[in-house]
């Protein structure tokens, strides 16, 4: 019985021990995605409130670095590479940063986006980005800090920093129009060989129409003629093997194999040598 005891005792403990008051965070964490264009953009911050105090050009400074939030630093992440202020921001994650002032503040991308708050130490070489936003007095206060995406276009937006009666944006460009133009001048001019070359692949293996897939690599094969590929080849003997064309099976091993030796594949040498003896071509 007195161990009976012990051990419920033992187990309240240890209970007692690892439990934990959970609270709502004063600073609670938020994250909004936007694409815009083409492009991805998340923004992760986190959001104090004012709680009658003053906040700009008291609780934050002017003139100083601030982690534009509290916490960790304010990141974004970009999907792609974009332009603030005519400057280029490649693929990726920023801190942003600010210096906020009266009537302008000074908006920081800052390359390294893993910092509790600034960095200890502030290296310029890692801004890779800056702009000058001008300040716009709100009509009514806003008690909680907020970020928003505004002013959407295809190109374009602007990412808002709203607090106290504050209101400041800066604006960042997409590359929308290159990413369309590629797609639609790839669309137009039709499928590459690489596309035809997986899609018959795949009807081979999946077992689906086989005089489709010859149509389909003979199509890559003619698309590559002037730098012909051996595997293209091996596929191409496998697919008319499998249609019942053995004299198109055969030349197209053949094809494979010389290919193969000029590039001293020797597992494609190999597979097509058992193929033309399995075929009775050797």
């Amino acid at each position: 019985m007195k161990k009976l005891l012990l051990i419920v005792c033992l187990v309240a403990f240890t209970y007692t021990s690892n439990a934990q008051v959970s609270t709502p965070q004063p600073s609670p964490f938020s994250k909004i995605e936007q694409k815009v264009g083409m492009t991805d953009v998340t923004l992760e911050f986190s959001r104090p409130s004012m709680k009658g105090r003053t906040i700009f050009g008291d609780l934050v400074p002017f003139g100083k670095v601030w982690r534009t939030g509290a916490n960790a630093n304010t990141k974004i992440t970009f999907s792609t590479d974009v332009t603030v202020n005519g400057q280029n921001l490649k693929a990726g994650s920023y801190a942003m940063y600010t210096i906020p002032n009266k009537d302008s503040w000074e908006v920081l991308f800052y390359s390294d986006a893993k910092n509790w708050g600034t960095p200890r130490k502030w290296d310029d070489a890692k801004v890779a980005a800056k702009a000058t936003a001008n300040v716009m007095q709100m009509p009514m206060k806003i008690e909680t800090y907020t970020m928003s995406f505004d002013d959407l276009t295809n190109n374009s937006a602007v990412i808002g920093i709203l607090w106290e009666n504050t209101y400041v944006g800066v604006q960042f460009e997409t590359p929308t129009d290159k990413s369309v133009m590629a797609s639609i001048n790839k669309t137009m001019n039709g499928p590459s060989a690489n596309d035809y070359y997986a899609a018959a692949v795949y009807f081979k293996q999946e077992g689906k129409d086989i005089a489709q897939a010859a149509k389909w690599i003979d199509k890559a094969i003619e698309l590559t003629k002037e730098r012909p590929r051996f595997w293209y080849y091996r596929q191409q003997s496998l697919i008319y093997a499998k249609a019942g064309n053995k004299k198109g099976a055969i030349a197209a091993a053949k094809t494979s194999l010389k290919l193969a030796t000029k590039e001293n594949n020797a597992d494609y040498m190999k597979m097509n040598k058992a193929s033309l003896k399995e075929w009775g071509a050797m």
